[in-house]
């Protein structure tokens, strides 16, 4: 790509240790992926759930092997150090001035924005606008760009087993990777996979229609923002 800061930002991506997960093949079983979901429960610490009628247990030696995912670093996203998110939040900003943590991703720079759907739509998995900036999504941001070495198994373990748990807002999600987890499973007999969708897979193409998009909602955000009349002093005039 010819965009510098876009380079970057991947380059980043992929140095964190997460490529297995988020790079892995586009295989989706939907009608498997139903059963696994409705099915699914917590059972001393694995996530099990049955599927055409064969049991599945998934524990989180299996997860971070399939993925290839670290298990040292910092296992929770809390323990990221201050000064960390402080440099991010300077980092990231489209003005210079630190982003607010519960802000909008309007104010930081387009490769940024992205990264945190990325972050929002594979990692974090939660219903709510993708236009706000959350502490979740701000941390992992943060271990991204400043290189924060993290146990991505006991991170993204955790989130699985929400998933699978009733009473908590944790969305389903995982798709394709539940999907590649149940390729594995001994005697489990699938349906043809469901072909992923061309739009949903980020490539050089889908990027720039992103950035396009991107930048249209940037201009009418301004223009739907209050004016200031002429002649008035707003906060900060001498």
């Amino acid at each position: 790509m010819d965009d510098p800061g876009m380079v970057s930002m991947f380059q980043a991506l992929m140095a964190s240790d997460l490529e297995g997960f988020l790079g892995c093949p586009a295989v989706l079983y939907e009608a498997a992926l139903v059963d696994f979901f409705e099915n699914g429960s917590l059972r001393d610490g694995l996530v099990v759930s049955t599927v055409n009628g064969v049991p599945v247990e998934i524990t989180e030696q299996f997860f971070a092997e399939a993925f290839e995912l670290p298990v040292d670093g910092l296992s929770e996203l809390w323990e990221i150090p201050k000064d960390k998110v402080f440099d991010a939040s300077s980092l990231v900003s489209l003005t210079g001035e630190p982003v607010s943590t519960s802000g909008k991703k309007s104010q930081m720079k387009i490769e940024y924005r992205l990264l945190c759907d990325i972050m929002a739509k594979t990692i974090s998995v939660k219903a709510g606008s993708f236009n706000a900036i959350t502490t979740e999504k701000f941390l992992m941001l943060t271990a991204i760009v400043c290189g924060v070495r993290i146990n991505w198994t006991s991170v993204l373990f955790n989130i699985f087993k929400k998933m699978v748990t009733p009473g908590t807002k944790q969305a389903k999600g995982f798709a394709i990777q539940v999907s590649l987890l149940l390729e594995n499973i001994l005697n489990l007999e699938q349906d043809e996979s469901s072909e992923f969708p061309s739009s949903k897979i980020l490539t050089e193409r889908t990027i720039h229609r992103y950035i396009v998009l991107n930048d249209k909602f940037g201009a009418e955000e301004a223009a739907d923002a209050p004016k200031v009349k002429k002649g008035t002093c707003t906060k900060g005039c001498v």
